[in-house]
């Protein structure tokens, strides 16, 4: 199924249909729009007949300027079996040529009142927001204070219980079990809930319990950009550890890298808090304090000030 059709376009901007209703279940498949002035020229050889073609008070009045066969090649040649709709902007009257190709090739005609340039932007951004390229992660995706952390590892390890407590100590739960990533920009993520399990959180032992009804409408929110990966992992006695934070581990997403962080569980160790540290300590990190870095230059000069004492 196509993720976007014009029949969309026309009901979320609230477009009329002027013509071309045969088509208004065609696929829209770029949320690159043309606004076709060079094709009013009479210059067809790079025609990106596959975009929303936006037709504005500059495209008019330049088409005015035409004689009628001209204004009819034009028309024709903008209507193609592949264009999913032409949009006139501002109210005005479309052109009967228009009409009359557009009905021939089922191509959409819709008119809005919006002025070209903000209607041009609000398309753009709903056409990004709905093309852009998803996937689904296992794991809990939390706001803590205000960066968006996705907390994955195995089954079992304890993502939800500590989704729950990180709840109680006043952040704010996105999504638990199954987080919808989507790609708006080249390096923004968006996670979601699937709307089957949105606001739901499951406790082994307790099952199933509603985040918004017991904490209230402040303890969820519907969808947050990821800043940082936490993995939980339980504790191998073998294995190294990152002490002091120096080493910058990425984890890939879609494209785009995202900063992640490991972190061993044992008993004992109380996960919320050293979750909720880990996010201040990034957002410090973004705004250029970085107390692992800080700590080794002071180290380095103490080294290098005892080998200057030792000579």
């Amino acid at each position: 199924m196509p993720k976007v059709r014009t029949k969309d376009l026309m009901e979320k901007f609230d477009l009329e249909l002027v013509s071309g209703e045969e088509g208004i279940n065609r696929s829209i498949t770029t949320s690159d729009l043309n606004r076709p002035g060079i094709e009013m020229a009479g210059f067809f050889e790079y025609y990106p007949a596959e975009r929303i073609q936006l037709i504005g008070k500059t495209e008019l009045s330049f088409y005015d300027t035409l004689t009628k066969s001209e204004q009819r090649h034009r028309m024709e040649k903008l209507c193609t079996d592949i264009t999913p709709g032409i949009i006139v902007t501002r109210g005005f009257e479309v052109p009967e040529e228009l009409i009359e190709f557009s009905e021939r090739e089922s191509v959409p005609v819709l008119r809005s009142n919006m002025k070209t340039t903000r209607f041009s932007s609000r398309v753009t951004n709903y056409l990004e927001s709905k093309l852009a390229p998803t996937t689904a992660v296992h794991g809990v995706l939390v706001d803590i204070y205000g960066v968006g952390v996705l907390i994955t590892g195995k089954s079992g390890v304890g993502k939800s219980e500590t989704a729950l407590e990180l709840v109680k100590r006043g952040h704010r739960l996105v999504a638990d079990d199954c987080v919808e990533i989507r790609q708006e920009d080249q390096d923004t993520l968006i996670g979601t809930a699937p709307e089957l399990i949105e606001h739901l959180l499951e406790i082994r032992g307790l099952g199933i319990i509603n985040v918004m009804t017991l904490f209230g409408a402040g303890a969820v929110r519907s969808n947050k950009r990821i800043s940082l990966i936490i993995n939980l992992e339980l504790w191998e006695k073998n294995k190294q550890y990152d002490r002091l934070g120096l080493e910058d581990e990425t984890q890939r997403i879609i494209d785009t890298d995202i900063t992640k962080l490991t972190v061993p569980v044992r008993p004992g160790r109380n996960l919320a808090v050293i979750i909720e540290v880990a996010s201040m300590n990034f957002r410090l990190k973004r705004m250029g304090m970085n107390a692992a870095q800080q700590f080794s230059s002071k180290l380095s000069e103490v080294i290098e000030e005892g080998d200057h004492e030792d000579l």
